[in-house]
């Protein structure tokens, strides 16, 4: 599975993005889907997941009630909606791909090359 990402910018505080990621291959239903970021010299953080079919979403904390994944398996998309955004959700995002909802990004095989993310306060 190949996987590009895009839809990062720079947005003020309260603001809102939405960021993609396209998939190759057949077999992109069967994945569990995620979404990290990495802000400058921090580690990469988990922030969100969304089960196979759809049917299950997953939240850090510092995200929760703000951002929501979705995804569209005809399409072989994932999204991520940033809904009041904050200066701190400032990071490289990155979408990737797994068997299993995990928080550790050692769980996923599949990354897409990141999308830089900037909220000015």
């Amino acid at each position: 599975v190949q996987l590009q990402a895009s839809g990062g910018g720079l947005v003020q505080a309260g603001g809102s993005l939405r960021l993609s990621c396209a998939a190759s291959g057949r077999t992109f239903s069967s994945y569990v889907m995620a979404w990290f970021r990495q802000a400058p010299g921090k580690e990469r953080e988990f922030v969100s997941a969304i089960s196979w079919s759809g049917g299950s979403t997953f939240y850090a904390d510092s995200v929760k009630g703000r951002f929501t994944i979705s995804r569209d398996n005809a399409k072989n998309t994932v999204y991520l909606q940033m809904n009041r955004m904050k200066p701190e959700d400032t990071a490289v995002y990155y979408c990737a791909a797994g068997e299993l909802v995990r928080v550790s990004r050692y769980e996923y095989d599949y990354w897409g090359q990141g999308t830089q993310v900037t909220v000015s306060s």
